[in-house]
């Protein structure tokens, strides 16, 4: 069932709802195709939709985790040896593994948002004082722009499209 923005809710539920709709959306995008599906990249810079996904695991636990001083846990790729390799998938890597990436991240986010008031602070990757509030709203644009791209990637392979099951 897709979550549903309160419509008299308070600002950090409904922010964290927000998110939350989009990162279902993303897990919902991937589902029902095999793994040639997910892995083929479909753009001339190599976007395939399980790079995506594993993009968006890395981006939640750089603003949610390492913004405010926390352990990201094991990353499976390093940016400052290469600053694509969070949005590609290696042969090593099963969509298993990616998909429980996500989840391990969105789980670790969460924990960040459920501590911490919407105005407390963090220092972003770029050095810049950030709040929790301002991290909620970055990344639930990120997740839905993604989103987006998932849409297309998957009409591209399989003419599925929506944003959830209307069945």
């Amino acid at each position: 069932m897709i979550k549903t923005v309160p419509f008299t809710g308070g600002e950090k539920e409904s922010l964290h709802t927000a998110l939350d709709r989009h990162r279902d959306v993303v897990v919902w995008k991937v589902q029902g195709l095999d793994d040639e599906q997910l892995r083929r990249p479909m753009t001339p810079s190599g976007t395939s939709l399980l790079g995506l996904v594993k993009h968006l695991a890395g981006a939640e636990l750089g603003w949610f985790r390492e913004t405010f001083g926390r352990e990201t846990g094991p990353l499976p790729f390093d940016l400052d040896a290469d600053e694509s390799s969070d949005m590609r998938i290696e042969p090593h890597e099963s969509t298993a593994e990616v998909l429980a990436f996500y989840a391990r991240a969105r789980a670790a986010a969460d924990e960040v948002i459920a501590e911490l008031d919407l105005e407390s602070t963090g220092t972003s990757w770029s050095g810049r004082t950030v709040s929790l509030r301002w991290v909620l709203i970055h990344m639930a644009t990120e997740t839905a722009r993604h989103a987006g791209h998932l849409d297309i990637l998957r009409e591209l392979t399989d003419g599925a499209t929506g944003d959830h099951d209307r069945s």
